[in-house]
């Protein structure tokens, strides 16, 4: 356990609980706080078995909260690219919006959905565009501009690397 905690290994949070005797603080094996000595870790199965033993939740890595405690970043995060997805947007216009580094931002969103927000962005785009594309009669290069592509060129290849269509392909598929 000692090395999954020194690892910061995900894939055990929940499993097991490290509790430091020295600060009387619990946290997940993936916490990114400095880490103790090792003669001053305790380690428990519940959460509540480490409550009663006195120890408090880490307001860092909240192990007593059942999701990661970014999920709420992630969910502002994406509201913000689908209410804005029109918009040229840049890593740096949405890491302002939540109020962290675009670098942090990057890694936490990537980490949390194994996503980029450019490519989640990219993916909201175009599923707009197959929207318009069976449900209008505009043209693609009006859809491109219209669901927030910059160039048409980015937009064909875009919508051709994720439905594996063209666009006028995809127009012209029955269904």
């Amino acid at each position: 356990m000692w090395e999954k905690i020194i690892a910061c290994d995900r894939t055990y949070d929940g499993v097991f609980f490290t509790a430091v005797k020295t600060t009387k603080i619990y946290c997940r094996p993936s916490c990114k706080s400095r880490k103790p000595k090792k003669i001053n870790v305790e380690f428990y199965y519940d959460n509540i078995e480490v409550e009663n033993a006195g120890f408090r939740a880490c307001k860092r890595c909240q192990p007593e909260v059942e999701y990661s405690p970014h999920i709420g970043l992630v969910r502002n995060v994406t509201t913000f690219l689908i209410n804005h997805y029109k918009q040229k947007l840049s890593l740096q216009d949405i890491a302002d919006n939540v109020g962290i580094s675009p670098y942090h931002l990057d890694r936490l969103f990537k980490q949390e959905t194994s996503e980029t927000p450019r490519t989640y962005l990219e993916k909201i785009r175009i599923d707009k565009a197959k929207y318009l594309l069976k449900s209008t009669d505009q043209t693609n290069l009006e859809i491109c501009y219209e669901v927030g592509f910059q160039s048409p060129s980015n937009f064909y290849k875009s919508f051709r690397r994720i439905t594996h269509y063209s666009p006028s392909e995809y127009r012209s598929l029955e269904g």
